[in-house]
Order: C-alpha cells, then sequence, then structure tokens
C-alpha cells in the first residue's frame, strides 16, 4: 500500500471518529500516531515526540493565544456586552427589527474585544434576549439574529482563528488583523441588512419599541468610549509598531481587567474564574495543536498534499474553481467540526495548492486573501445546519424555540455570507485595501 493510499484512507478514518463526536484533538492525535507508526514505526516517533511538541508549544508567538482569551473573559466580567448593547438599542431600538440590528452591532464591538465567536454568541445571547422577548420578537429572528452575529467574534480582530491562521501559514498577523477589519465590517452591515429586508416580509416578528429621547442617546455614548479605545490600542498599536501581537495582547488584557475591577466589580472570585476559563480554553486549543502538529507530520509523509498539490496544478482547472470547491469543502466539514479543527485539518493541505497558483496578486497577498477567505467560510459554519455551534448555544439559552425555528432565522443571514464571499471573492482589492494603504 502506497503513502497516498495509507493517507487517505487515515482521512476518512478520522471524518469517521469526528461523527462519532470524539473530541478533534484525541482524533488527530491518535490517528496522526497510527498513521506515523505503520509508515515509520515508533522509535523515528518517539524520536519526533521528543523535541517536536516542545518546540512547538515554546513559540513565542502562542502566547498570543490566552492573553486574547483572557482579554474575552475579562471583557464579560467588565459588562462591556451589556453597554455595547444599551447604546446600540438606544439609537436603532425604534425601527423594526432594530433591537435584532443592535445586537449585532453589539456583537461586532464586543467581537472586537472578545476574539471568540462562542463566547460571543453566548454573552449577547444574555443580554439582549430578554429584551426582544419583551417587546415580542419571533424566536426565529431573534435566536437567528444572535447566532449570525456571534460569528462576527471570529472575523473581527483580534481573532483566535487569524492567530492561528497566521502561524500556520507564516503570515504578518498584524497583516491578518488589518485584511480582516473591512470584511467584518460588511459582515455586520450586510446581517443588519439581512433583519431589515426580513422585517420588510415579516413585520409582525420584529416591532419597533419607542423612540429613546435624544439625549437619553447620547449618555449612552460614553459607555462604549473604553471598548472603542481598548481595540485602537490593541489593534493600533500592534501595526504602528508600538508592541509585538503578544505584547499587544498583554496590554489588552491588562486595560480590560481593570476594566472589570473597577467598572464590572469584579473581586478575587470573578478573577479565578476568569483564570480557570483561560486555562481550559487554552488548554483544548493546545491539545488540538498538538493532534494537528502529528497528523499534519504523518500526512506530510505520506505525500498526499505534495500529490494534491501537483495533480491539481497540472489539471489545467481555473484557480477560482479551485478555490469554490476548497469553500464548498468547508461547508460541508463544518456540519462536523469546530472552525479552529477546519482551519488546523485543512490548510496544510489547501494552502500548497493555493500558493501554487495564479491570482494575479504576490504570494503574501494570496495567503493574506485566502486567509480572510477561508475564515468567513469556517465562520458560516457556525450557522450552518445541521449542527451550527452558534446555533446550539444560542438555542440553549433561548430554550422555548425549537431548534428548526432558530435554523429558520438563520437563512437570511446564510444568504448574506454566500452574498459576501462572492464580492470579495470577485474583488480581492475589499480585502487587501487596507494593507496595501498601511503597507
Amino acid at each position: 500500500m502506497t503513502g497516498i493510499e495509507i493517507g487517505a484512507i487515515a482521512f476518512v478514518i478520522l471524518l469517521a471518529l469526528l461523527a462519532l463526536r470524539v473530541p478533534i484533538g484525541v482524533a488527530m492525535l491518535t490517528v496522526g500516531i497510527g498513521g506515523y507508526v505503520s509508515l515509520r514505526g515508533w522509535t523515528p516517533l518517539l524520536a519526533f515526540l521528543k523535541t517536536a511538541p516542545f518546540g512547538q508549544f515554546s513559540n513565542y508567538s502562542l502566547s498570543v493565544i490566552p492573553l486574547f482569551l483572557l482579554m474575552g473573559q475579562f471583557a464579560t466580567k467588565a459588562g462591556m456586552s451589556r453597554a455595547l448593547f444599551n447604546a446600540a438599542n438606544s439609537w436603532l431600538g425604534h425601527y423594526r427589527g432594530g433591537i435584532a440590528m443592535a445586537g449585532v452591532g453589539a456583537c461586532a464591538g464586543f467581537g472586537a474585544i472578545c476574539g471568540s465567536s462562542l463566547a460571543t454568541a453566548a454573552t449577547m445571547a444574555q443580554v439582549a434576549l430578554p429584551e426582544m422577548r419583551r417587546y415580542n420578537y419571533s424566536g426565529a429572528l431573534a435566536t437567528g439574529s444572535l447566532a449570525a452575529g456571534g460569528t462576527l467574534g471570529i472575523l473581527i480582530p483580534p481573532s483566535v482563528i487569524l492567530v492561528i491562521y497566521a502561524i500556520l501559514t507564516e503570515q504578518n498577523i498584524a497583516k491578518m488583523f488589518i485584511a480582516a477589519f473591512i470584511p467584518g465590517i460588511l459582515a455586520a452591515l450586510g446581517y443588519i441588512l439581512a433583519i431589515a429586508v426580513y422585517v420588510w416580509m415579516y413585520p409582525e416578528d420584529g416591532p419597533a419599541r419607542a423612540r429613546v429621547p435624544f439625549l437619553e442617546r447620547l449618555e449612552s455614548l460614553p459607555e462604549v468610549l473604553p471598548v472603542l479605545g481598548i481595540f485602537l490600542v490593541v489593534i493600533g498599536g500592534i501595526y504602528l509598531g508600538w508592541f509585538t501581537p503578544t505584547e499587544g495582547a498583554a496590554v489588552g488584557a491588562f486595560c480590560t481587567g481593570l476594566l472589570a475591577v473597577f467598572h464590572g466589580g469584579m473581586r478575587f472570585p470573578g478573577l479565578v474564574e476568569c483564570l480557570k476559563g483561560t486555562a481550559t480554553a487554552t488548554g483544548m486549543i493546545f491539545l488540538i495543536l498538538l493532534g494537528a502538529s502529528i497528523f499534519n507530520v504523518f500526512l506530510a509523509l505520506t505525500q498526499l498534499p505534495q500529490a494534491a498539490s501537483a495533480a491539481i496544478g497540472g489539471s489545467g482547472l481555473p484557480p477560482m474553481l479551485v478555490l469554490a470547491v476548497m469553500l464548498l469543502a468547508y461547508l460541508a466539514l463544518g456540519c462536523v467540526m469546530d472552525s479552529l479543527s477546519m482551519i488546523l485539518l485543512t490548510v496544510p493541505i489547501f494552502f500548497p495548492i493555493i500558493t501554487a497558483m495564479d491570482f494575479g496578486m504576490t504570494p503574501e497577498e494570496t495567503a493574506i486573501w485566502f486567509g480572510i477567505i477561508a475564515v468567513i467560510v469556517v465562520e458560516v459554519g457556525l450557522i450552518t445546519p445541521p449542527v451550527g455551534m452558534n446555533v446550539f448555544i444560542i438555542n440553549a439559552i433561548a430554550r422555548d424555540v425549537p431548534m428548526l425555528e432558530s435554523f429558520r432565522g438563520v437563512l437570511p443571514f446564510l444568504i448574506s455570507d454566500i452574498v459576501r464571499v462572492i464580492i470579495l471573492l470577485a474583488f480581492p482589492s475589499i480585502t487587501l485595501g487596507l494593507v496595501w494603504l498601511l503597507a
């Protein structure tokens, strides 16, 4: 049996384990070890394990992950989610569907501090769902808008997924953050437009509330200034060279922690809870990274990625068609695994293929553009049936809303995502414009 055949069989076994709900880190670790031993034996594997994991986890760049996760934990304790929602609601709530629009806007703002889609969705649901219920919003619009809005946490920087993609592909983290900014804004605007169309078709699903007096609306703005300030300090400081991404994450975590203490009233038990939450999430991510590292080394030994790259490169297929097939694969994988797992599993296979093709851009531009597109499609997987992790999280909070109704509620946002992906594919300058401007 050739190495390519072994690699293909291993990939099928991995997908089968995922279908059986085996944790992705454990599944990749198990299949990677089994495949490595079948090709090289135990002694080379032990020699690899003696040095490679230490070399990987001692990478300075990886320290940015727990710091951004801690920043998100502190942001929740600081009450930033409620301040953002109250401000957005005071300005938008008097429109039809305005409270849902405010939820999306608050998700965008909170995602700029939190960096996690699941945490953004869970936090904003606790804040926005009671208000939507009070004004008799339909279960479909309420849960669908928050599930979709939560996906903004994975794209709007700082984003843990973007950091990991940059490390895997050896790209500049600051440039990845800058490139994600406009697509993230387009996502938020697209979701707001989707809500406007939805309530135009079904006005009873998103009734308007009374207009808030103008002075009261102005009074809500100072509450969101800390969020804007921390975002500008972290992202602006990283790009301007004031500090590295890791130092920027540390500054952001420190500032958000102070805000949690002095504004959110966090005390020692809350600090311990934040540290535990960060440690748990970091451990999960690092286990997945370890499993992906061993599985990807095994795939490299099988020559499967190289063979796939050579076959597709010599097929004469248009680059855009190849990219479209990859994006469809992401949508399919989104039905069985989470966003981080998809990136770690597919980038070592897809990235060499993409960089070998001519999209009319430099290799760095192609890598950044593909990374943003891939993260967007991975983000779509968070609300795609039948899994849709964000939908499950929102539905667990809104227990009175049937799951089928929640998935019906995300359909307008899926359409918005598809339109956005097509636009970004057709016009790469939208993604790369700020990178070129600030270069």
